[in-house]
């Protein structure tokens, strides 16, 4: 098992350490999984699809460190003014 730190999320941001892929895999060479495009019945490209692979599981993270919100800036001062703040 190979550990990283990543940050994850919009609403609420959270550091988390997640598994990572063997790098010396030599079924998926580290990528972590096969990806492989497919057609529909006319023969044109319709998607791509992934197969992890049994190196890696991407569902093992553990939540390391829950960061706090920032406040929202005040929308009633114009940040480009050279006027003083008071």
């Amino acid at each position: 098992m190979r550990l990283r730190i990543q940050l994850t999320g919009w609403d609420r941001r959270t550091l988390i350490l997640t598994d990572t892929p063997r790098p010396d895999c030599p079924l998926c060479d580290g990528h972590g999984g096969l990806s492989y495009d497919y057609g529909d019945h006319n023969g044109e490209y319709a998607g791509t699809e992934w197969d992890p692979c049994t190196c890696w599981d991407e569902t093992r993270r553990w939540t390391l460190l829950r960061l706090p919100r920032l406040p929202r800036r005040r929308a009633d001062r114009d940040p480009w003014s050279n006027e003083p703040p008071f």
